[in-house]
């Protein structure tokens, strides 16, 4: 016990000897600063206006950073809802309406000699024309409602005609269902089979040139994250 007594005595000894250096250390250093203020003023206002403009730059960069992915978000949500509301007006149309309007967008885009079928067997040439560059675009348009995806066997039935029947250069299988099944899209892919599904078309329709839709095949949002088997 009288041990522990002396251990809490010289426990209470230190703390009040380090407080009493503190207080001394504090009070020298106000002395140093009271004698050398001309000197220490200057560095503590730069200081002071370095740390103010730094937080001001860091809260403007915030702000803007911000502000630049939230103008992101929009844009995006009015692209996608912008091509919604054009889908919905192409959702409108009959099969064969549909099929014309895939050849008024070629047309548009500076294809030449735009035939459309408007037939049953035609051997999945639904719209055949010329590329503003001279090459042959043989078109498959299936009318499917949104929430569909376009199967391997449709895609098979297109592959065997496109090239070997029609000549194709450039084969084009345009839909208005979100997806194409990943056995479709493979096999397309595997076959230079350029696959436009729902959301590509939305661009197309946008004004989107399909020059500029070629190469992405199938890319889009959400198509190759959730393909259905």
């Amino acid at each position: 016990m009288a041990a522990r007594r002396r251990r809490r005595r010289m426990r209470k000894r230190t703390r009040r000897q380090l407080q009493g250096w503190g207080a001394v250390a504090a009070v020298v250093a106000a002395v140093w600063v009271a004698g050398n203020w001309a000197m220490v003023w200057p560095v503590l206002v730069a200081v002071l206006a370095i740390a103010v403009v730094g937080g001001a730059g860091w809260g403007l960069w915030r702000a803007h950073r911000l502000a630049v992915g939230q103008d992101r978000q929009w844009r995006a949500q009015e692209e996608a809802r912008a091509r919604e509301l054009s889908m919905t007006e192409v959702d409108a149309l009959s099969w064969q309406e549909f099929e014309m309007y895939v050849a008024d967008l070629c047309r548009r885009d500076g294809c030449t000699k735009v035939v459309v079928s408007g037939k049953s067997g035609d051997l999945g040439a639904d719209v055949v024309g010329y590329l503003p560059d001279g090459r042959k675009l043989v078109v498959q348009c299936k009318k499917y409602a949104p929430h569909r995806s376009v199967s391997s066997q449709d895609m098979q039935k297109f592959v065997g005609t496109a090239r070997l029947e029609h000549g194709a250069d450039v084969a084009l299988f345009v839909t208005t269902c979100r997806s194409f099944t990943r056995a479709a899209l493979g096999l397309a892919l595997r076959q230079d089979i350029v696959a436009l599904h729902r959301d590509l078309l939305g661009s197309w329709v946008k004004g989107a040139h399909l020059a500029t839709l070629i190469p992405l095949n199938g890319s889009g949002d959400g198509t190759t994250r959730h393909l259905p088997a």
